[in-house]
């Protein structure tokens, strides 16, 4: 019985973060950010996926980021949105997991940063594949912007980690995301 309560604690907290990350998408896209690069974003959803990296087991990650991506594309009505969103997050997904693993999660603003930049990666892969290998030199923008982007996100996940610890959620958040403290 035990189990099953912790099976749907999980459940309904995977379902809260990946509604938290849809509407950081939302705030995103209405932001008066007025850059004229495309693709370039802030990248808000993302301190969500950083988030369940360092507090989470891969698969709560993994689950959220294609929940976000899907639904995210499913609300803007873009099918090409899907490709590139999904390419690219699993690439930062698949990055900062790593980067978290070898540096135990500090500095978070770099595993950020990595994941930036991988996104960008990802992004680049897609639009060849659906334009032409002439696209690569935008790489050198995006990787730039991303960095930015990345840093700034991680600055945001690390003082969310940083208060939610001062306050107790986050060690029973990690418990019921399988995250052994």
């Amino acid at each position: 019985m035990k189990k099953n309560a912790i099976n749907v604690q999980k459940m309904a907290l995977l379902a809260m973060m990946t509604g938290v990350a849809l509407i950081l998408s939302v705030v995103e896209s209405m932001l008066p950010i007025n850059i004229n690069i495309p693709g370039v974003k802030i990248g808000l959803p993302n301190v969500i996926t950083l988030f369940l990296v360092l507090n989470a087991d891969k698969k709560s990650a993994f689950i959220v980021l294609l929940l976000r991506v899907v639904l995210s594309s499913i609300f803007a009505g873009q099918v090409m949105t899907l490709c590139y969103s999904l390419v690219g997050g699993l690439l930062c997904l698949f990055a900062m997991s790593f980067i978290n693993f070898i540096l135990k999660g500090n500095p978070v603003w770099f595993i950020s940063l990595i994941g930036a930049i991988f996104h960008n990666i990802g992004q680049i892969a897609v639009a060849v594949c659906f334009m032409s290998w002439s696209v690569i030199a935008y790489l050198p923008i995006l990787i730039i912007t991303g960095c930015i982007a990345g840093v700034l996100t991680g600055i945001v996940t690390d003082l969310t980690c940083r208060k939610m610890k001062k306050s107790g959620v986050l060690a029973k958040m990690q418990r019921t995301l399988g995250k052994h403290i």
